[in-house]
């Protein structure tokens, strides 16, 4: 089995407490993500997120074919990091580290995401490339959603 690593950094012209207010609801991330994934937060999470919360969401990753996924918050140390993890969904193992850095010009936002494969040694050889692929649009949609959401005034 291959584990995969994905990261991407961003800084943001906003303060580390909006970063964190932001980027700790799940509510927001179907705003910065692309539409053709059709994703959808299905439960109700509480205003202020914790270790253990659990997050369900629907997501239309392949061919509008609907896929449960659940999610664990395993680690928070408000307001530089929150740790997200795969509880059931599309991969065999999904862990997604959210850091936040206060500089001079604002927040610099790093996402470092694990994932592996389901079937690994059978879907790495098919799918491993159009995986990857579509991660790097999710963030690229992410990162110019960012960017004029959060522009210089």
């Amino acid at each position: 089995m291959k584990a995969h690593r994905l990261t991407r950094t961003q800084l943001l012209p906003i303060s580390i407490i909006e970063a964190w207010n932001f980027f700790s609801s799940p509510m927001n991330l179907a705003d910065i993500t692309p539409e053709w994934l059709g994703f959808k937060v299905m439960s109700e999470p509480p205003a202020k997120m914790y270790e253990g919360l659990i997050i369900q969401y629907n997501v239309t990753p392949m061919m509008g074919l609907p896929l449960w996924w659940v999610t664990e918050i395993t680690h928070v140390r408000e307001p530089f990091f929150f740790v997200d993890e795969q509880r059931k969904g599309p991969y065999a193992m999904w862990h997604h580290e959210h850091h936040f850095e206060d500089t001079a010009d604002g927040v610099l936002m790093t996402d470092m995401v694990h994932y592996i494969l389901p079937l690994s040694t059978i879907t790495q050889p098919v799918l491993g490339g159009y995986v990857a692929k579509k991660l790097d649009e999710i963030f690229d949609h992410r990162y110019r959603t960012l960017e004029t959401r959060f522009k210089t005034l």
